[in-house]
């Protein structure tokens, strides 16, 4: 009878548990910032918030003086502007206006000829200006910069192709149609398959490849939009029809000889490389376990938070330890790891987060293995981010066609943009059909 009644004491404690949660769920979706705001458990105390800005004694930051003067002007003071009166001492002060000019296209009617070779046939020449062979009605074209900064305004900076019309024409007075530029992309980025073979070859030998993958859409859903980047700023991203462990294939190999950083997605578990698990992605699985309903005794849960919370210190302080002090820490939390796996365990939460660890367990402590590796999945998730931005404008692409040029010419932009290197003048140094002079 007395478990019975603390049985029934129980259930109602569990049932108005439930109830204030159902409350403050209702209360939080009937509010229209609900999605965006923090939960109160996780809001930081105004006390304890940072400043705004940098931290203190961090180098003032300014407007550097321009490396060239295209015009010099001088208003003088030879008396009061407002009285008319005698001045004395004067001292001049010296100012830098950086303005953009009015821009207008630059015209050039090129006239090419064409010719019969007794030897080599019908010949014709070419100019660096050049980036097709069009005429008629295709006989007015864009050159190759304008074609660069539509492909860096649609693809980089991820403007829709009419709000990328609309700059080029109110900046520059260039204009083209939405499908017209759609089509100008597509053929530059035809031009570009090598560049983008590249890529992949430099991220199959770079020493650490972080992956990540999310939803895609080309026509219809069902797609997925794969990215592949490297501490070097590489990045490779793909657009493909399946989630498969094939897609991990081909672009890296079968020799991969890196470290492979991802989540704990099952496509990358079939692939025979050295690999790392996200530890960020393991902390939010031992978050959720957490808010199970019959899992009161937090213990377990919090020693595998302490365990990653102390692997992500070893790998930042590693330069600070000796080789062999390193060699024993790293030895402690592979002890401490394996311990906590071999633990018997009957709450739900913690066999979910036992199970997920089992099923990885190689793989735990793979930042501490390999210098190359980095305790999280974070370079990937950041490569996403500019996709996901343009896929709640887009969805994706309509056609197979804009899958391939997206593809390319986006993971040029990222690995331009990540190596510092113009991604215009990239672009526009390859697209025409002559060789620009040296």
């Amino acid at each position: 009878l007395r478990q019975a009644l603390a049985r029934g004491d129980q259930m109602a404690d569990e049932n108005e548990r439930l109830k204030k949660r159902l409350e403050e769920l209702e209360r939080e979706a009937a509010r229209q910032a609900a999605p965006f705001r923090r939960r109160k458990g996780k809001k930081v105390d105004p006390a304890e918030k940072k400043r705004p800005g940098r931290k203190p004694g961090h180098a003032g930051a300014y407007r550097a003086v321009p490396g060239h003067v295209d015009q010099g002007i001088e208003v003088p003071l030879d008396c009061c502007p407002s009285c008319g009166g005698q001045v004395h001492n004067r001292a001049p002060l010296t100012q830098y206006i950086e303005e953009i000019p009015p821009v207008r296209p630059h015209v050039t009617r090129l006239v090419t000829w064409s010719a019969e070779c007794p030897t080599c046939g019908e010949v014709r020449s070419t100019h660096p200006l050049q980036t097709s062979l069009g005429q008629g009605a295709a006989g007015v074209q864009l050159g190759p910069r304008a074609l660069a900064l539509g492909a860096l305004l649609n693809k980089n900076l991820g403007l829709t192709m009419r709000k990328t019309c609309s700059v080029l024409k109110q900046f520059s007075g260039l204009s083209i149609t939405p499908g017209g530029l759609s089509q100008s992309l597509a053929r530059v980025a035809g031009k570009l398959r090598v560049e983008y073979g590249q890529l992949r070859e430099q991220v199959r030998t770079s020493e650490a490849v972080f992956a990540d993958e999310t939803s895609w859409w080309v026509g219809g859903p069902g797609w997925w939009l794969w990215v592949f980047t490297t501490p070097q700023g590489v990045t490779l991203y793909r657009v493909d029809e399946h989630r498969g462990s094939q897609v991990v294939r081909e672009v890296l190999g079968d020799d991969f000889p890196g470290i492979l950083v991802s989540d704990c997605l099952s496509s990358y578990d079939p692939v025979d490389y050295r690999k790392h698990k996200c530890i960020a992605h393991h902390l939010q699985a031992i978050n959720k376990a957490r808010d199970r309903p019959d899992t009161s005794d937090r213990w377990y849960l919090d020693q595998w938070e302490k365990l990653f919370q102390q692997v992500i210190a070893l790998y930042h302080e590693r330069a600070q330890h000796s080789a062999c002090r390193f060699a024993e820490e790293k030895s402690r939390l592979g002890a401490w790891a394996d311990r906590l796996l071999d633990r018997p365990c009957t709450q739900s939460g913690d066999v979910a987060v036992q199970n997920r660890l089992l099923k990885q367990q190689a793989h735990l402590l793979g930042c501490l293995e390999d210098t190359a590796a980095e305790p999280t999945n974070n370079r990937a998730e950041r490569a996403l981010r500019p996709a996901v931005i343009a896929r709640k404008l887009s969805c994706g692409n309509k056609t197979d066609a804009g899958r391939q040029c997206w593809q390319i010419l986006v993971s040029l932009a990222a690995t331009c943009e990540r190596l510092r290197v113009d991604f215009v003048e990239f672009l526009a140094t390859r697209l025409p059909l002559a060789p620009q002079a040296g």
